[in-house]
């Protein structure tokens, strides 16, 4: 089995709630056939605006993210799906990628959408660093970090292995990070710290300081969504 990650743009003139309604009723309902899991991530006027990290390198920034688990990522297997993709979209990109998950979500049965919101965040490797420190400093040295320091509640890992469409950015992974609602506009509650603001300091320094070790100067696109789990492994 591999996964899939396709990032999408919606046309500036498409209302952002009729774009989520057609890609995650028609879009994915024909996606579905053609895979053995399906997950959107999407972004929502409805979320609150808060204090969480919000990033943004591209520019105009993803839409949604969808994730994606079939038997094989060869080219006519992915026909279809990238034609779904490309019928609302303004621009596709996708990714072939390895998923780790150090933290499986076991607090919140996945839904449409998962409780809480989800932050999907599209990483680049810093020139200065050769790939495997790169990676060994996301992967090995980060992310106890990004677990302790969080009160995230589900904490994905993609690594890219190869784009899979033309002219796909650069990016050398993706992340999808779950976290309650409240955490969205309560910092103390973001960084597991509530009613502690020196734990609150601690873990956010902590936090930054360690992703300084995978993340350059340019920095990430760090985009709060919903999670919507569309069809699961059987």
């Amino acid at each position: 089995m591999e996964k899939l990650i396709y990032a999408l743009w919606r046309d500036a003139d498409t209302p952002r709630a009729a774009f989520n309604e057609r890609l995650l009723g028609d879009v994915a309902e024909a996606i579905a056939p053609h895979v053995r899991a399906l997950r959107i991530n999407v972004q929502d006027d409805a979320l609150p605006k808060g204090s969480n990290p919000v990033f943004v390198v591209t520019q105009p920034q993803m839409e949604a993210a969808v994730q994606i688990w079939v038997d094989t990522a060869f080219p006519p297997a992915r026909a279809p799906i990238e034609a779904e993709l490309a019928k609302l979209s303004s621009r596709v990109e996708g990714w072939l990628v390895a998923e780790s998950t150090p933290l499986p979500n076991r607090t919140h049965p996945a839904g449409k959408p998962t409780e809480g919101f989800s932050q999907v965040v599209f990483i680049e490797k810093p020139d200065h660093l050769d790939y495997e420190t790169w990676r060994r400093n996301w992967q090995d040295g980060h992310t106890e970090t990004a677990i302790v320091t969080q009160s995230n509640f589900e904490y994905v890992q993609n690594l890219v292995v190869r784009p899979v469409t033309p002219g796909a950015g650069p990016y050398a992974a993706v992340v999808e990070e779950c976290f309650p609602l409240a955490a969205i506009q309560d910092k103390q509650l973001y960084y597991d710290a509530a009613g502690d603001q020196a734990k609150l300091e601690a873990n956010e320094k902590r936090m930054m300081d360690s992703c300084a070790n995978f993340i350059g100067a340019k920095g990430c696109d760090c985009i709060p969504m919903r999670q919507y789990e569309m069809k699961t492994l059987a």
